[in-house]
C-alpha cells in the first residue's frame, strides 16, 4: 500500500519566505503539465524564447476561473505522486481540446502496484478564492460517483495512453483494463483524495466531511491556504510564460 492513512487531513498555509524558495520549481512544474519540458527546450533552441513562449501560451488558459481550476489539479497531481506514493502516468492538461476547455472525467488517477494487486487514487481538486461547504460537498459527490471507483472515461483514457507506449506500460494498461472489466477492484484499493486550495483557511466543513467519509476505503484531504489566492494564480501563469528568465 502506498503511503496513506485512513481519514487523514493535511492542512498547509503558504508563506512568502517559503514560496520564494520554490518559485522556480513551481513555474517549471506548471509548464510541464502543458507540454513536455524537453520539447519546450527544443522550441527555445530552435525558435528562441519569444516564439517558444507563444506556443506554450496557446496551451495555457487565460481566464482566471480556468487557471484557478487547473493550477489546483497541477498541485494535486504532484502531491499524489510525491507524498502519497502513486504514479500519475499522464499530465491530463496536455490533452485538452482547447486552452479554456475543461476535461471530463476524474481530475487525478494514481496507480500503485501492491502485493494485493493494483491500487488506485481517485482525486478531486477544488480551487476557490473562498472555499465553502457547498464546494466541499460537490467534491465529495464527484469522488463517490461510479460506486467510488474511477470513472470509465478516466480509466479508458489512462489505459489507451499506456497501451500506446508499449513495453511494460502496455502490460500495465492491460492489467488495469482487465481489473475494471472484471470488477475486481475492491473499495479498499481505491483511495479518495480531496485537494482544496483557497484564500481562506480550511473551513470546519472540510474536517467534518473527512470525519463522515465512508469507512470502506482510505481517505485523504489536503488543504492549501493561499491568502493572496487570485494574485498568486495570475502571477504564476504570467511568470511561467517568461521562458529563460528563471
Amino acid at each position: 500500500m502506498p503511503w496513506i492513512r485512513s481519514n487523514t487531513p493535511r492542512w498547509r498555509s503558504s508563506r512568502n519566505s517559503g514560496r520564494d524558495s520554490v518559485t522556480a520549481l513551481l513555474l517549471k512544474t506548471i509548464q510541464s503539465h502543458y507540454d513536455d519540458v524537453d520539447r519546450i527546450a527544443a522550441d527555445v533552441a530552435g525558435m528562441g524564447y519569444e516564439k517558444a513562449a507563444a506556443i506554450l501560451s496557446e496551451r495555457m488558459p487565460r481566464r482566471p476561473r480556468a487557471r484557478s481550476g487547473e493550477i489546483g489539479e497541477i498541485l494535486a497531481t504532484e502531491i499524489v505522486e510525491e507524498k502519497l506514493g502513486y504514479r500519475v502516468p499522464f499530465r491530463r492538461l496536455r490533452y485538452k481540446d482547447g486552452r479554456e476547455m475543461a476535461l471530463r472525467g476524474d481530475d487525478i488517477i494514481g496507480i500503485a502496484s501492491t502485493p494485493d494487486g493494483l491500487s488506485f487514487a481517485k482525486g478531486e481538486s477544488k480551487s476557490r478564492a473562498n472555499l465553502t461547504k457547498t464546494t466541499i460537498t460537490e467534491a465529495r459527490a464527484v469522488l463517490s460517483r461510479d460506486s467510488g471507483r474511477p470513472t470509465p472515461t478516466s480509466i479508458l483514457f489512462v489505459v489507451d495512453r499506456l497501451m500506446d507506449r508499449g513495453g511494460t506500460d502496455e502490460q500495465l494498461g492491460r492489467a488495469i483494463r482487465d481489473s475494471f472489466a472484471n470488477q475486481s477492484v475492491p473499495a479498499r484499493r481505491v483511495a479518495h483524495v480531496m485537494f482544496t486550495m483557497s484564500g481562506n483557511s480550511a473551513p470546519q466543513a472540510l474536517a467534518d466531511d473527512l470525519t463522515t467519509a465512508s469507512e470502506n476505503r482510505h481517505h485523504v484531504s489536503i488543504h492549501l491556504h493561499i491568502p493572496d489566492h487570485q494574485d498568486f494564480i495570475k502571477k504564476s501563469y504570467e511568470e511561467a510564460l517568461k521562458l529563460g528568465e528563471h
